[in-house]
């Protein structure tokens, strides 16, 4: 039996039918050289096509090979990560995070990042439930980097208990109009963590992602 003047031998056949119908560079080599060595003498292969096959496996190679060079770099670089991410181990680190800790004993710093001078500053803040706990009004801030040692106490003067705790805070100017505020947390890293498949820094008992790490402090 030929096709376009090339008989398809039962083995080929065979291979197409296979269950893994993927065709590797072996798999074009073979099936060219059977084409060349069964074409029909009286009907040879056209030699355009001839050179499109091969302008194909000149192709299959180039991808393969760069396809096998990027594996190679995810690897290179997801280890680079890892060593990196490990070095900061031990380090002060002030990193974006919207929490702070208590742990029964001292209060907390809060931090924040001022785009602009504001004439009001205030910081609210939750326990784990959603439940406001604590608001506290401050007065004028300038631009840049502040904090506030808030003393780990409730609006009635009760300390709160060891744990978690969210902060807002809200800026604005003389106008009443508001200033952006990026809230921030300041700890000394204390492992790392692979639980989400990349590297994270564990910094007071939570997981911190690199790019929320904006100054490190030795």
């Amino acid at each position: 039996m030929y096709a376009s003047g090339i008989p398809i031998s039962q083995p080929a056949a065979a291979s197409a039918d296979r269950a893994d119908s993927s065709l590797g560079k072996d798999d074009f080599v073979k099936l060219l050289m059977a084409q060349l060595g069964n074409q029909d003498p009286t009907s040879p292969m056209d030699s355009q096509a001839f050179v499109a096959q091969l302008a194909q496996f000149a192709n299959l190679e180039q991808l393969q090979g760069i396809g096998s060079r990027l594996d190679s770099l995810l690897i290179a670089q997801t280890s680079s990560n890892q060593t990196a991410t490990a070095s900061l181990v031990g380090r002060e680190l002030v990193y974006r995070t919207d929490s702070v800790h208590l742990d029964g004993v001292s209060g907390a710093n809060v931090m924040a990042e001022l785009s602009a001078p504001a004439s009001t500053v205030t910081v609210t803040v939750t326990d784990s439930t959603g439940k406001t706990v604590r608001t506290i009004r401050l007065g004028a801030a300038e631009k840049g980097s502040f904090t506030y040692g808030w003393d780990g106490l409730d609006d009635s003067g009760v300390p709160l208990p060891a744990g978690d705790y969210k902060v807002r805070i809200a800026a604005a100017d003389e106008k009443g109009k508001s200033v952006s505020v990026e809230q921030r947390g300041r700890a000394i890293a204390s492992g790392v963590s692979f639980a989400n498949g990349y590297p994270e820094l564990i910094v007071a008992g939570r997981r911190i992602k690199l790019s929320d790490v904006v100054e490190i402090h030795s």
